[in-house]
């Protein structure tokens, strides 16, 4: 085997795909690596072909030009970066082809991969709605975060 086959062989992204008997196999990265080219993302090129959950602008306010960020990743597909790529593509979304001058993002204030990623991603948390969401029969809170149009840096 050739050095560039062995690195990519030895390639894993991690994520475990449920096969069509159910059980679970991780990703053959060199099939996909070689599918989808060099200049993709590192962490998706091995996943491509695979739904990784949604991701959305939704109570979208032409007046007001604001918007809320939704996402929503399976399980298999957390950990690996992929909401910080999302949200930089909406980000880009709704501020350079939308044009909007608001984005925000409520989520529970125990959802440290969202906090982290929102943070990352140059958003502010703004505040707390105490006790706002009906979450498993008790209330728990939610943080709120925004990023302004001018406040946006994009990826180069």
């Amino acid at each position: 085997m050739e050095a560039a086959d062995q690195s990519v062989t030895s390639h894993r992204c991690g994520v475990r795909h449920s096969g069509p008997d159910g059980l679970s196999t991780p990703c053959r990265a060199r099939r996909h690596a070689k599918s989808v080219g060099p200049s993709s993302s590192p962490r998706l090129r091995c996943c491509w072909w695979r739904v990784a959950g949604e991701a959305l602008l939704w109570g979208i306010d032409t007046h007001n030009r604001t918007a809320h960020i939704g996402v929503a990743l399976r399980p298999a597909f957390r950990g690996h970066g992929l909401g910080v790529d999302v949200l930089h593509t909406l980000c880009e979304y709704g501020f350079a082809v939308r044009g909007l001058q608001r984005l925000q993002i409520d989520t529970l204030t125990d959802n440290t991969p969202m906090l982290a990623a929102a943070t990352r991603v140059g958003f502010t948390r703004e505040g707390t709605l105490r006790r706002s969401s009906w979450v498993y029969g008790t209330y728990v809170d939610e943080a709120i975060f925004g990023l302004l149009a001018d406040e946006w840096t994009p990826r180069r």
